[in-house]
């Protein structure tokens, strides 16, 4: 690796009004899940990878031992029925943002590039929007890039609140969103609501019901349930347990005058 980012194509594939969607890790993984959700359940191809010295010095190892370059890559989907039949789904996928501000608006500004080439046509990024608490039914907040995007996305469920996000939208999401206005491409940072703490796929799973609405999609979201059903389990134990703590606190404290 000689630059700052390199961008290996692995396909030459013709791209048909493509559509980016980014999925990276942030609040609850909740963009991340979406994303990985739809390259596994969808029929998917890896077109290009993207590396760069500004995501974290390591390599991942697979089970089998095979060591693998961190890396941001991009899966092209093709749609084969709704309103946008035969036309592209790009979405980029990783384990890792990068590590430093400088490394979030060179790596983002390049991939921007990248989409820009590549002729895409609007921007979908996904992420959590972090509450602190236990959320039992996620609202969907969302951000635009043009107001006349405000419409169409309130008429698919998304919320949009004054003061939400009161602390901005951090990192590639809404890097991504902001860098689009600049090359002209429409955008949304959808956010689905969540502890921020604890993974959370029923978030995702808000977030991916946007996109079935707007993109006309059919996907399957039966793992995405099974995994938020877990994740329900292993809260209720934790609420348990911090009850358990509050009250073993309060009886302690309650000899003291």
């Amino acid at each position: 690796m000689t630059d700052d980012v390199t961008i290996r194509m692995l396909s030459k594939r013709k791209l048909v009004e493509p559509v980016l969607i980014e999925g990276l890790p942030g609040v609850g993984n909740v963009g991340k899940l979406a994303a990985d959700h739809m390259v596994d359940v969808l029929d998917s191809e890896h077109i290009a990878s993207i590396y760069s010295i500004y995501l974290p010095p390591q390599v991942t190892v697979a089970d089998d031992g095979v060591a693998k370059m961190i890396s941001h890559e991009l899966h092209v989907i093709r749609q084969k029925e709704g309103a946008r039949k035969g036309k592209d789904l790009l979405v980029l996928t990783g384990d890792f943002q990068a590590i430093s501000p400088e490394g979030q608006y060179i790596l983002s500004q390049r991939t921007m590039d990248l989409a820009n080439e590549l002729g895409v046509t609007m921007v979908y990024t996904l992420g959590g929007y972090g509450l602190g608490k236990r959320i039992e039914t996620p609202r969907v907040i969302g951000a635009v890039n043009d107001i006349e995007l405000k419409e169409e996305m309130e008429g698919a469920g998304v919320a949009f609140q004054p003061g939400e996000p009161g602390a901005g939208i951090v990192g590639a999401s809404g890097l991504l969103l902001g860098m689009a206005s600049l090359v002209s491409v429409p955008a949304v940072c959808l956010m689905g609501e969540t502890h921020g703490i604890i993974v959370d796929p029923k978030a995702a799973r808000a977030v991916l019901e946007v996109l079935v609405k707007t993109l006309d999609l059919t996907i399957d979201i039966t793992d995405l349930d099974e995994k938020a059903a877990e994740m329900e389990e292993i809260q209720d134990q934790i609420d348990s347990m911090n009850d358990q703590i509050e009250r073993s606190e309060r009886e302690s404290t309650g000899y003291i005058r």
